[in-house]
């Protein structure tokens, strides 16, 4: 039989389709890239046939941090928007987030359609943007976010670090944002460090002749993390406005956050793999600069809290801040921590390392799909995002448990000559990427074609 009188352009059979809420065996039917039916033993009629037995159907993933083509630290990110994004489909991530940086005099459309203008011709999945506030240009910035929220551009970012690059912007500037973004119904995105603490203590180990990776560590440790975290809360909970604190890296501003969100505000907590893997012990090694990026990497009992606090439904997101520079700029650092350009490589990673966690039992594969897919699009207004689900985008991912793989540089689609996730053996990958139901990603191979992402247009809170 055919659904409606069409004949289906998908058919995912006897999978096991994952939510965030749990699991069920069925088929998946797909049609004008859209999932037209789900249900067990389909009576349909399809152009193409998969087979799923034994395998899990899942919703693309949502990697709602990235810096693709960014200029920092004296160069720009390894990836292109071509294989950043490449990368992502072949690590299961179907939609990307990217973080372009406003400065002095430039308008937020304006950067962003010129963004959109490269990733039009080169995107191999969807993306979209939350764009950087480092100025309000005497206050016009304030009223073009109504035009942007309008456009489908519904999170900024504030940095409150960063001051000598000029992306740094003081408390006022945050209330500013926090209080405008309230009213339209978007978000205020904040990587939260101390810079005067961050600046004192570096400014003490040059002195002392400390050059080493392990004092980029100890430049901004646990507590000057915190005091940001903190204050950021302070001013989101007193505003009564919602805030998304990016890349959280330890237990004492985690704390505060699950403080407040138990207090019933709306605070949204993000972490990355890197700081579910590694500690701070990274830096000590012989390569540590590698694995330089801001947020530091911090102590065991930080990451032992943010799993604790993953499990227990504290963290809502997972995404990877994926910024990775060429190994001979990370040794532009070898003697000077400072030099080293800040960033690690991820995007390709998300979901594979979170699904060998839910593959170990460490986790559930529900949670995973909760935190690296349907909250992501729920928290950003991706509504045809996050789900397995009848009217959605037809973004799956065919994932086999039993498919062993060895993260190497050498397995990557990237455009970097190194990763941190070097001989990470993880047990189950995902075998198939489907893009609105067109095919991106084969068994270990890219298949898709570069300029077929689509900008995805967001909706703001209703609550506004």
């Amino acid at each position: 039989m055919e659904k409606d009188g069409n004949i289906m352009d998908l058919l995912i059979k006897n999978g096991t389709v994952v939510t965030a809420s749990g699991s069920f065996e069925a088929d998946v039917a797909v049609k004008d890239g859209k999932i037209a039916a789900i249900g067990k033993n389909l009576s349909v009629t399809a152009d193409k046939t998969v087979d799923a037995s034994g395998k899990l159907v899942l919703p693309g993933a949502l990697d709602v941090h990235t810096h693709l083509a960014m200029p920092f630290g004296g160069t720009v990110s390894a990836d292109s928007y071509l294989s950043g994004t490449r990368a992502a489909a072949c690590g299961g991530v179907t939609t990307v987030f990217d973080y372009p940086v406003q400065h002095t005099g430039e308008t937020i459309l304006g950067l962003v359609n010129s963004k959109k203008a490269i990733l039009e011709k080169e995107a191999c999945v969807d993306y979209a943007f939350h764009c950087c506030i480092t100025d309000l240009n005497g206050g016009e910035i304030l009223e073009e976010m109504k035009t942007a929220v309008d456009e489908g551009i519904t999170s900024f970012k504030c940095f409150l670090v960063y001051k000598k690059e000029k992306m740094m912007v003081d408390d006022g500037t945050l209330v500013k944002l926090l209080l405008r973004a309230k009213e339209l119904g978007a978000k205020i995105n904040v990587h939260a460090e101390n810079p005067d603490l961050i600046d004192i203590r570096t400014e003490q180990f040059l002195s002392e002749g400390k050059t080493s990776a392990w004092y980029h560590y100890l430049s901004r440790p646990e507590f000057v993390e915190a005091e940001a975290d903190k204050r950021a809360v302070h001013w989101a909970k007193h505003l009564d406005a919602p805030i998304y604190i990016v890349h959280m890296a330890d237990k004492e501003g985690l704390e505060e956050c699950i403080k407040a969100k138990t207090e019933g505000h709306e605070i949204y907590v993000e972490t990355c793999p890197q700081y579910l893997e590694f500690t701070c012990d990274v830096y000590k090694r012989e390569d540590g600069r590698n694995f330089v990026c801001s947020p530091p990497m911090k102590g065991q009992e930080s990451q032992d809290a943010l799993w604790t606090a993953l499990k227990a439904g504290f963290i809502d997101t997972v995404a990877t801040d994926h910024c990775p520079f060429q190994s001979y700029e990370k040794d532009w650092g070898k003697d000077d921590f400072t030099k080293i350009p800040n960033g690690c490589a991820g995007i390709e990673n998300l979901y594979p390392y979170m699904l060998d966690a839910a593959n170990s039992g460490k986790i559930s594969f529900e949670k995973v799909v909760e935190v690296c897919s349907t909250n992501p699009a729920k928290i950003f207004g991706c509504a045809e995002k996050g789900a397995i689900e009848v009217g959605k985008d037809a973004d799956i991912v065919i994932y086999d448990k039993d498919k062993d793989f060895t993260i190497s540089v050498n397995n990557m689609h990237s455009d970097y000559d190194h990763t941190i996730w070097e001989g990470k053996k993880l047990h189950g990958y995902p075998v198939q990427t489907y893009l609105r139901g067109s095919l991106v990603y084969d068994n270990g191979d890219f298949v898709g074609t570069p300029g077929n992402g689509k900008f995805v247009k967001r909706l703001p809170d209703k609550k506004a």
